[in-house]
């Protein structure tokens, strides 16, 4: 199977042009390609397909192979994918996802793309819509009380595609994430399970997060998890409607349009490197 390795802020992928190759059962790929001793080492496996409704369909598969809605940074990359590699001439596409069609403006320069900004759409923000169990599945999951693993945490809950819980600490630097994530991400309170952000505030026009994304552990960046800490932060008053997120991979521009009510997301993709591996 030919392969490119690609990264946005360091949230790695595997990525395969379904164009050309076809890939049976990508669960167990996924899982395959994903291990950083035996394998490729990935965040998991996005396949680049054909789609009947938009430009591009992203099939994303996350480390532990299960299927994943939507990665912000994932789609950045399939976006230089298809441009860098002759599949399109466009700057502007459509990317069928699981989450719903997204709209991608790419910045090209010297013939290739070195920024995405993704219309990421609107965030769904009613428990049931995450989802996250709740007294009223009706209502907004704002600075809402959860007991993780014995201690008491005030969370935030988003949906970008896939559900999102954002905390917020004073320093996320010192959090044992290892110990913490996993048990955010199989708390009873999330059917689906969930990808957990843990943000600090810098400024009203700066955070800080580190995130456990579902099925892949720890990763250097998360760009719908960006998304869900930017529009958290501004649900709870800490940020103005334009806000960089500082990740451990680097820093993403999210805004949130007052008039729309979508969230724009703007960051890097980069090509590491193209490979082939026998399955």
């Amino acid at each position: 199977m030919k392969f490119t390795k690609m990264q946005g802020l360091g949230n790695d992928y595997v990525y395969v042009n379904c164009f050309q190759e076809k890939v049976d059962n990508p669960s167990e790929v996924a899982k395959v390609v994903s291990d950083r001793h035996f394998g490729i080492g990935s965040d998991g496996l996005i396949l680049i397909c054909p789609s009947k409704k938009a430009d591009f369909e992203m099939k994303m598969y996350n480390a532990d192979g299960s299927r994943g809605e939507m990665c912000g940074n994932g789609i950045r990359c399939v976006a230089k994918y298809v441009y860098d590699y002759g599949l399109t001439d466009k700057t502007g596409i459509t990317v069928e996802t699981l989450g719903g069609i997204k709209h991608l403006d790419l910045t090209v320069e010297d013939g290739k793309v070195v920024l995405v900004r993704v219309d990421m759409g609107q965030p769904k923000l009613r428990a049931e819509e995450i989802p996250i169990i709740c007294e009223t599945a009706e209502q907004q999951v704002v600075d809402e009380p959860i007991v993780v693993d014995g201690m008491e945490y005030q969370m935030t809950g988003i949906s970008m595609g896939n559900p999102h819980a954002v905390v917020y600490l004073e320093d996320v630097e010192g959090l044992d994430i290892e110990k913490i994530g996993s048990k955010f991400e199989n708390h009873e309170r999330f059917p689906k399970r969930i990808n957990t952000e843990f943000v600090q505030v810098i400024d009203r026009e700066t955070i800080k997060m580190r995130v456990w994304e579902r099925g892949s552990g720890e990763t250097l960046a998360c760009g719908t998890g960006a998304c869900a800490a930017a529009v958290a932060s501004i649900l709870n008053g800490l940020a103005e409607r334009k806000v960089t997120v500082k990740l451990s991979g680097g820093d993403l521009l999210i805004e949130w349009d007052q008039e729309n009510g979508n969230v724009y997301m703007t960051g890097p993709a980069a090509v590491v490197f193209d490979g082939e591996i026998e399955l």
